[in-house]
């Protein structure tokens, strides 16, 4: 098969990075002032992690605000040696750019997406959208399909949820969510926490916490009230961690899925 001639393919470096070009604008913001602005930005995988980063081409990054880092980090990002710190307005974020040890990728910096670590920008946008959390990988699927098939949760014997209309959320590399009506929830058997998580996918969620008997983990449900556009139809919907309940479909029961949230939950037990 021959590859069109505007198709791209991911290219690995001998430090084991995988790269590719991306079309995408991409910009990052500290506060009101845009730090990256780049119409070629490169998609970056490192090894053991499983979600891409960008880095920029020098011309199209505010070096100007960038100072070689005072306290450099060990073992972080793939063996890179050179780290900058990023100061705007006397405030100062350490670490908050790299440079990769590829040849490959010389003359690109790559930045923090992560404002909890304290390292990251504030703000990005891919054209005119914001992206939170990490960028959207362009190899990875996540569909939103409604559906008729019966699922039913449980919890240590009690039903918490039946509905003959979830909506199956279907995301590369993870199993299948089963996004339940709240009428078919009951949510009378849990109560909301202050927890909330990001997903550059779907938008931010907000969580739930059993309140019965059991080594239940904590934050167990959650739920999308202003998802992104593209999952529009989980909107204020109720999803459970499979690998932590019981689900059965269509009268068959499912294993508990074994993925990389299966020690977070077991950490919250």
């Amino acid at each position: 098969m021959t590859a069109h001639p505007g198709a791209r393919s991911i290219r690995a470096t001998p430090e084991g990075l995988l790269w590719e070009p991306s079309e995408r604008w991409v910009r990052g913001q500290k506060g009101d002032v845009t730090v990256v602005d780049s119409r070629h930005p490169v998609l970056v995988w490192e090894p053991d992690f499983p979600v891409p980063l960008y880095a920029f081409p020098r011309e199209e990054v505010r070096t100007d605000l960038l100072r070689p880092a005072e306290n450099p980090p060990r073992g972080r990002h793939t063996g890179s040696r050179i780290f900058y710190d990023l100061v705007i307005a006397g405030e100062l974020l350490e670490n908050a750019a790299w440079t990769f040890p590829a040849d490959d990728l010389a003359g690109h910096i790559a930045f923090e997406w992560f404002r909890r670590t304290g390292w990251g920008l504030d703000h990005w946008y891919e054209e005119e959208e914001e992206i939170f959390i990490h960028p959207r990988d362009p190899h990875k699927r996540v569909d939103a399909l409604p559906s008729s098939r019966h699922v039913r949760v449980e919890i240590g014997g009690t039903l918490v949820a039946d509905t003959h209309r979830p909506v199956l959320l279907f995301e590369t590399s993870l199993p299948t969510r089963y996004y339940i009506p709240r009428e078919d929830v009951r949510l009378d058997l849990f109560e909301a926490t202050a927890h909330s998580t990001g997903c550059p996918y779907k938008g931010t969620a907000r969580y739930w916490s059993w309140r019965g008997e059991g080594n239940v983990p904590s934050n167990i449900v959650w739920s999308y009230q202003e998802p992104l556009p593209a999952v529009a139809l989980i909107k204020d919907r109720l999803a459970f961690f499979n690998e932590a309940v019981d689900i059965t479909m269509d009268g068959e029961p499912l294993d508990r899925p074994v993925t990389p949230f299966s020690e977070m939950l077991r950490r919250h037990t």
